[in-house]
């Protein structure tokens, strides 16, 4: 059994691990940490996990974290950069589902995230996570970035048409709606009920973190320079995120087969049907991405439309994922719950 230890349990992705690993049948939870709620019984926050998880939020300074197989860190970003050394000398891996370690230009990413970056060697060692990619890399990491939910639909949705080198990569567009719990469980005027509810709007356009993530990994997909337009949406929904994307064709091909062939064989990327409109419910709570390509009017710009669930194939279910790569699970443990409708 993985002995399994969470930095930071008390928000959205937090609960969402416990929840996917204590269904998991080879994880033994050892320690969930929080500084405001320690001693408090995992189960008494949360409810839903009653006869599930038996522990008690632990103090980080007095939980026993190096006795772990691996870690998770569900912290805002900078937490992990300070904490993972430790944890490597002692023998522990590290998925961080925070920022810390997505992007490999410490430049860029000290002006988006406003950090010094403490551990850039650890920045410079850690892998992407983002399986459909780095799975054979993943496999070895002592250091796992989990992607952003954001960048996990958009690069999906993308990656075919880079790889192969069939649409412009100086012209790409990606339209995304998020739904509330994106930002986070904590208490904010725009996501309060009354505010975000019956209500529609785009937000961070002029530049949102997830941005030279997509870039930065979208440019050793395709080999040349990258630019996108990226504005996100917060709709009035509490899970899940749809990516409209946009790209201009400059070769011609068969765009249905294309997807077909390139994720006919992952277990968590469904590519539905020509003519198809995923919705985010077809995803909720599932570790899934569904994808669907449309090209209007026969002209010359696909459009993909990419669906998950943001804080499952978003950020939980995709570290649960990598934590099974990483250890030689079956890739699928753990994760294979059925969406939830309605």
């Amino acid at each position: 059994m993985l002995k399994v230890g969470i930095v930071g349990g008390t928000g959205y992705t937090g609960v969402e691990l416990l929840r996917l690993l204590a269904q998991h049948p080879e994880v033994e939870l050892i320690a969930i940490t929080s500084r405001g709620e320690a001693g408090t019984a995992v189960a008494d926050m949360f409810p839903s996990l009653r006869g599930r998880v038996s522990l008690k939020f632990a103090d980080p300074k007095t939980a026993q974290l190096d006795r772990c197989d691996v870690v998770f860190f569900a912290t805002p970003h900078g937490v992990a950069m300070e904490q993972t050394p430790a944890l490597l000398a002692a023998g522990v891996r590290v998925i961080d589902l925070a920022a810390d370690f997505r992007i490999k230009d410490l430049v860029e990413w000290e002006k988006w995230y406003r950090l010094e970056h403490t551990a850039p060697a650890l920045a410079e060692e850690a892998v992407y996570g983002l399986p459909e990619v780095n799975r054979d890399k993943i496999r070895t990491a002592r250091v796992v970035a989990n992607p952003g939910c954001f960048a996990t639909s958009v690069q999906l949705g993308f990656l075919p048409l880079l790889e192969s080198g069939l649409v412009d990569p100086a012209h790409l567009i990606a339209d995304a709606k998020s739904g509330v719990s994106g930002a986070g469980r904590k208490a904010e005027v725009p996501t309060l009920f009354s505010e975000a509810s019956d209500n529609f709007k785009a937000y961070a356009v002029p530049g949102h973190r997830h941005l030279p993530e997509m870039v930065e990994n979208l440019k050793q997909a395709t080999g040349q320079p990258v630019h996108m337009v990226f504005v996100p949406h917060l709709t009035p929904m509490v899970r899940g995120i749809h990516a409209t994307l946009y790209a201009r064709i400059t070769q011609e091909a068969d765009f249905q087969a294309l997807y077909e062939r390139r994720y006919g064989r992952e277990p968590f990327v469904d590519v539905l049907p020509a003519g198809s409109h995923p919705d985010t419910r077809s995803v909720r709570a599932a570790n899934m991405c569904r994808i669907a390509v449309h090209r209007p009017g026969g002209g010359d710009t696909l459009v993909v439309l990419s669906v998950i669930d943001n804080l499952v194939k978003g950020a939980a279910g995709q570290a649960v994922q990598n934590m099974n790569i990483m250890f030689g699970l079956d890739e699928c443990a753990g994760l294979s719950q059925i969406p939830v409708l309605p």
